[in-house]
């Protein structure tokens, strides 16, 4: 589903607000020079530093102003489950096409606790999450969450 050059924007700001002239601009340059892909609200895009609202917006606008044209892949990732997971229900309800998630980096659970946490966002949205592969963060996740494919067939939203 996912192949090519897949850019993680950056949010642009202006006088402490989103500047949504810029991010439509910079969304149409990247689709003009073929990038294949856009993860709006990645951590290359002040993903932490947003508010919910600033978030919703961004993955909104970006959405709306791809248009189908290429793939949206949200950032959704949070140390908490439960904000990942709504923030991935919310990428599903904007149209994005997938949402990418990160391992939780602040309070670094057990295998186990990385295994539940993508299986809790996996099981409760309609999206394909893959996490973010960032080896400094998440090598120890991607080994356990090999064994999220034995539920592939009853999911559909596989990482």
């Amino acid at each position: 589903m996912f192949k090519g050059s897949i850019v993680a924007l950056v949010t642009p700001f202006s006088a402490g607000k989103v500047d949504e002239k810029s991010y439509v601009e910079l969304i149409e340059w990247h689709i003009e020079q073929g990038t294949h892909g856009i993860v709006p609200c990645g951590t290359t895009g002040e993903s932490a530093t947003l508010t919910f609202e600033e978030h919703k917006r961004v993955v909104e606008l970006c959405v709306n102003t791809v248009d189908k044209r290429i793939p949206v892949i949200a950032g959704a990732g949070s140390n908490s489950t439960a904000e990942a997971t709504i923030l991935t229900k919310y990428a599903a309800d904007a149209g994005a096409d997938a949402a990418l998630l990160v391992s939780p980096y602040y309070n670094k659970p057990t295998q186990e606790g990385l295994y539940r946490h993508y299986m809790t966002i996996a099981e409760a949205g309609p999206l394909a999450a893959p996490p973010a592969k960032n080896p400094a963060k998440a090598d120890s996740a991607l080994r356990r969450l090999a064994s999220l494919s034995e539920y592939s067939g009853s999911i559909p939203n596989r990482c």
